[in-house]
């Protein structure tokens, strides 16, 4: 009587990534391919979109490159820059504090700093757009110190960023906490034996140590930034209109055309994966 062959190994892993596989190509690879298809046909009225195979659209790709779009595209880098850079400022030293607490401490204030943030995200900008309005909190304990009540922050870079900052400070959070807890704390005890100081140990230890994880919390930080059109629509104004503001006009507001938004989505895209391509590479070779 012979013995059943065992399976190879690898087609054991691929059985069981293949629930995996299945989820991502249909909720993720197969919307994808929706919007490539939609950026090469044409604006239509029932359907929206009516793509010709024979005689595909790339003129969108020329209108979606126009210099017209230029400046909102840098500025929307600018502000998705800027808050990246706000959540690693204050996101850093949460974590680390988070991370150095007592076990029992660490889960309780671990689960404080994300609490907020489980509520819904219109909801919270709402809630900044009422302390900022001229009418606002703000302004009122402004006022009831003596330093004015009638600033003006609403409708500003400045609140479109706060927001931005605000919204996705957990995702700078948890990856930070994540590589901090694995870091052992004796490297920075033996950083200050040897003479170092606190500057000099955060350059060499503590930075290189939990680099990976300071690389995810940019990602996943700038990224969705970059394409936010929900703070900008209730803590900006026309002046600071964003990337994915002009995308989404293009799909629900006075745009309506379908091709055109697509195009500049898959752009927008290309060079999200550009930038991730290239910071992943830093972050194997060990570049801070």
């Amino acid at each position: 009587m012979t013995r059943p062959r065992r399976r190879p190994e690898a087609l054991r892993g691929h059985l069981l990534l293949l629930p995996t596989t299945l989820w991502l190509g249909a909720l993720l690879i197969g919307p994808l391919l929706v919007v490539v298809a939609f950026s090469l046909g044409r604006r239509g009225i029932n359907p929206p979109v009516r793509v010709d195979w024979a005689n595909p659209r790339f003129e969108n790709y020329r209108r979606a490159l126009d210099p017209d779009f230029l400046p909102i595209f840098l500025r929307s880098v600018g502000y998705a820059a800027s808050a990246t850079l706000c959540c690693i400022a204050l996101g850093f030293p949460l974590a680390y504090w988070i991370a150095r607490r007592p076990p029992r401490q660490r889960t309780l204030f671990l689960v404080l700093a994300v609490v907020p943030f489980l509520t819904s995200y219109l909801i919270r900008m709402y809630a900044w757009q009422f302390i900022l309005q001229r009418n606002g909190l703000l302004n009122a304990v402004l006022g009831a110190a003596g330093l004015g009540d009638d600033r003006a922050f609403l409708n500003t870079p400045g609140a479109v960023i706060v927001g931005l900052t605000y919204g996705f400070l957990p995702f700078m959070v948890l990856p930070l906490y994540a590589a901090i807890e694995r870091m052992d704390p004796s490297l920075v005890e033996a950083s200050a034996d040897l003479g170092h100081g606190r500057i000099s140990t955060f350059r060499r230890v503590i930075l290189p140590s939990v680099f990976p994880g300071l690389v995810a919390g940019t990602l996943l930080v700038f990224i969705p930034a970059l394409g936010d059109f929900v703070t900008p629509a209730l803590l900006g104004g026309t002046r600071t209109v964003m990337y994915g503001s002009v995308i989404q006009d293009q799909f629900r507001g006075g745009g309506n055309n379908w091709p055109l938004g697509s195009a500049m989505a898959v752009l927008l895209m290309v060079v999200i994966m550009i930038g991730v391509i290239v910071e992943l590479r830093r972050s194997e070779d060990g570049l801070p």
